[in-house]
């Protein structure tokens, strides 16, 4: 967790797949499951918004981060399959879709300053949750991708391509989804998704040195600040589609699914 000054109230929690730290009005999520590079399933999103529907009005700056060598690998896969497996229109991933974008946007419209801690690898819905944060520091040796077009899914996931062309631009995000290529933290850097690059033992020190001057700030006039900057971000979007995100994610690959199982028949091979 970070290491940030420690006030009078000081509370830590453990659930399945989070660990929560609670330090006066500084709240840290960390992704706990390292194991599996921090993947996103279903329990994490219903626990992230446990944490973050409950959250206390005291809480000034929520840090989130990733436990192990990686932030987040992602979202997990294998649970997509189990999910097609038990309604092969799309159901379970179309709820999990709505879960991932009302994650987002608690992170993106809280009142509390939100900060990622990036570390390792942070790719495709782990990008998502990265960007979904006001602010944004990365390890050097930190790596990003967006793989959803490699991987024969649309990027549509909490909202990831409108907050992506309004960070980075549409030429460099056209350029990164068309390839699915990796980037380093430098290049994160270069085109807006971190605001700061430091070697990783120096992660902790960066997120203290937002957080301090963040709590001296007026409450009220740091949350209608958050306000302003929300209220002109979605003004500049001409269209912002992230409302279709789960719909998408579940029709294309229940359609992939249908193919590949109609395929196995024809080759009289089973599911």
């Amino acid at each position: 967790m970070s290491a940030l000054p420690t006030p009078a109230t000081d509370t830590s929690q453990s659930s399945k797949t989070l660990r929560t730290d609670r330090q006066g009005p500084i709240l840290s999520i960390e992704l706990n499951t390292p194991d599996q590079g921090n993947a996103i399933t279903e329990t994490l999103l219903d626990e992230l918004l446990a944490v973050l529907d409950t959250q206390d009005p005291d809480v000034r700056v929520i840090v989130l981060s990733g436990a192990g060598p990686d932030f987040c690998q992602g979202g997990d896969r294998s649970e997509y399959a189990e999910q097609l497996a038990q309604d092969p229109t799309g159901g379970g991933i179309r709820i999990s879709g709505t879960k991932a974008r009302r994650v987002c946007e608690a992170l993106s419209t809280n009142a509390a300053v939100t900060i990622a801690r990036i570390q390792g690898k942070a790719i495709g819905a782990g990008l998502a949750l990265a960007l979904a944060c006001d602010l944004r520091v990365g390890a050097e040796n930190a790596t990003f991708r967006l793989p959803e077009l490699a991987l024969g899914l649309p990027t549509a996931w909490g909202g990831l391509f409108p907050r992506l062309l309004s960070e980075v631009g549409v030429a460099r995000v056209r350029e990164l989804i068309l390839t699915s290529r990796a980037f380093t933290a430098q290049e994160a850097h270069a085109f807006s998704i971190l605001q700061n690059v430091v070697p990783e033992p120096d992660l902790d020190t960066a997120v203290t040195a937002w957080a301090k001057p963040i709590l001296r700030r007026s409450t009220t006039a740091l949350r209608v600040n958050k306000l302003l900057f929300n209220a002109h971000g979605a003004a500049s979007r001409l269209v912002d589609a992230s409302g279709l995100d789960a719909e998408l994610m579940a029709s294309v690959l229940a359609e992939t699914e249908y193919l590949r199982s109609q395929g196995q028949r024809r080759t009289g091979r089973l599911i």
